[in-house]
């Protein structure tokens, strides 16, 4: 009885309609987030391990060399000098619109991408710029957050950045775009 039935929606998933495409759009969305993501969390040991970066504060507006001479002042009197900047992971920085991949908790170092809960509605995606006390700053930001980037306990770090795939995302922001304020709307400039 049970197989019979699972063969007769089988064979309605198959058909061409409109109904039977609904139907397996809602099974898609299903499992992407009750088995995709969870599957994905557990094997990452990350409760966000796919995320989209939703604003500028990554954003490099020039190649590397450009943007160092522009931003250098602030990272050298932290002791960052070009030279270790050039080895950090995803130096370029991130795109509004980027799928970010992330891995669980573990040791963390200077240069490295984390995303964070703080206090802002959505988890912040920056770069870290002291392991003690743990810090962050934006890198298209004109200096850290106070209070947001400052001291961040390691229990509010959801994970780092391990890739990324430039702006796939936007497949989903383009959806929440039109709700934002005009000014944050869009690609970076």
């Amino acid at each position: 009885m049970i197989s019979k039935n699972i063969k007769k929606f089988w064979e309605f998933l198959k058909k061409d309609s409109w109904s039977s495409w609904a139907v397996s759009a809602i099974l898609v969305i299903f499992c992407i987030k009750f088995v995709f993501f969870p599957f994905l969390s557990l094997v990452t040991g990350t409760p966000l391990p796919i995320v989209v970066v939703k604003s500028c504060s990554m954003y490099h507006k020039s190649p590397f060399n450009e943007w160092w001479k522009e931003n250098s002042a602030w990272y050298e009197s932290r002791g960052i000098e070009k030279k270790d900047f050039e080895k950090f992971n995803m130096k370029n920085g991130l795109n509004k619109g980027d799928i970010v991949f992330i891995v669980g908790k573990n040791n963390y170092n200077n240069g490295e991408i984390i995303i964070f809960s703080s206090k802002t509605k959505y988890p912040l995606i920056h770069r870290i710029i002291s392991v003690n006390p743990l810090s962050t700053k934006g890198d298209n930001n004109p200096g850290q957050i106070d209070d947001l980037e400052k001291n961040i306990s390691q229990d509010a770090v959801l994970g780092k950045a391990v890739g990324r795939i430039p702006l796939l995302g936007w497949l989903k922001l383009v959806f929440f775009e039109p709700l934002k304020e005009k000014s944050k709307r869009g690609f970076c400039k």
